[in-house]
């Protein structure tokens, strides 16, 4: 793929908070913004085709609609507000730091995540545009590497939702998407997953999985009763977002660049300035 110009990688928020990165490459955008009373000085995911009030139990997935049906870019990006990929090699002190996690079986949990509170020391790390340009020059898509779970996708999911969700997926793709059927049930019994929607493609195939991921969890609200997910089970729609994404990549085979994930667990910093 060619270089190009027109690069954006949305960082979607659920409160007002600082912005950890100060890159015109990414474009803060308050998910929710609809049910919030005081709204911000940042994009918010209710102007123009919008499913802003849905963010109880969408999460994300409410600004991913907006910026699928309200932009447009060769490359678009989705990460979160205190997640972002890089490309860079793990510092030396942290490599050190995950050799322990071996002993302690932290290993699979903690694959691919660098956890941080630093923002000064990390924010330089965050995936640049060069760095994306670099890797489209050879892969088709950029996912965070992928979870390795103790258990498969479905006993995992089954351990902390509830596993009707999963049949009413299925039957959802059986009926509209019969031809990724397999796939679905490959990625159920595997061990992998590729969490927290975040993704950065080129826009023949943000537009291609945008309409098949959307077609599935439309449906899936029609078919449940929302008002029967409370607390931490509200987010089922993004929860389920994550095992469908992984579907969808896992039945396309693209070229795909895995990269680590910065995560800050806590923002503090001291040049960072709340915008």
């Amino acid at each position: 793929m060619s270089n190009s110009n027109n690069i954006r990688i949305y960082s979607f928020y659920y409160k007002d908070t600082v912005i950890p990165v100060d890159d015109e490459l990414y474009c803060p955008v308050m998910a929710g913004n609809a049910l919030k009373s005081n709204h911000v000085n940042i994009q918010g995911d209710d102007s123009g085709d919008s499913i802003s009030e849905k963010n109880k139990y969408f999460s994300e997935l409410t600004g991913i609609y907006w910026v699928w049906k309200n932009t447009r870019h060769d490359i678009t990006g989705s990460c979160h507000y205190r997640r972002y990929f890089t490309a860079q090699n793990e510092p030396l002190d942290l490599k050190i730091k995950r050799a322990l996690y071996l002993p302690l079986g932290l290993n699979k949990k903690r694959h691919g995540l660098v956890y941080t509170s630093n923002v000064d020391r990390f924010r330089h790390r965050i995936l640049n545009k060069t760095e994306i340009e670099e890797i489209f020059q050879d892969y088709d898509a950029i996912l965070p590497q992928s979870r390795k779970l103790k258990y498969t996708v479905k006993k995992h999911y089954s351990r902390y939702h509830n596993l009707a969700d999963l049949e009413v997926i299925e039957q959802i793709i059986k009926t509209m998407h019969p031809e990724y059927l397999s796939s679905y049930y490959e990625v159920l019994n595997g061990t992998l997953l590729y969490a927290n929607n975040m993704f950065i493609l080129p826009e023949v195939h943000f537009k291609n999985f945008m309409q098949w991921w959307f077609s599935i969890i439309f449906d899936f609200e029609k078919q449940i009763n929302p008002e029967n997910y409370t607390g931490y089970q509200q987010r089922i729609i993004g929860f389920l977002a994550e095992r469908l994404l992984t579907v969808w990549f896992t039945h396309h085979k693209l070229k795909v660049k895995e990269l680590p994930v910065i995560y800050f667990k806590k923002i503090k910093f001291s040049n960072v300035q709340q915008k």
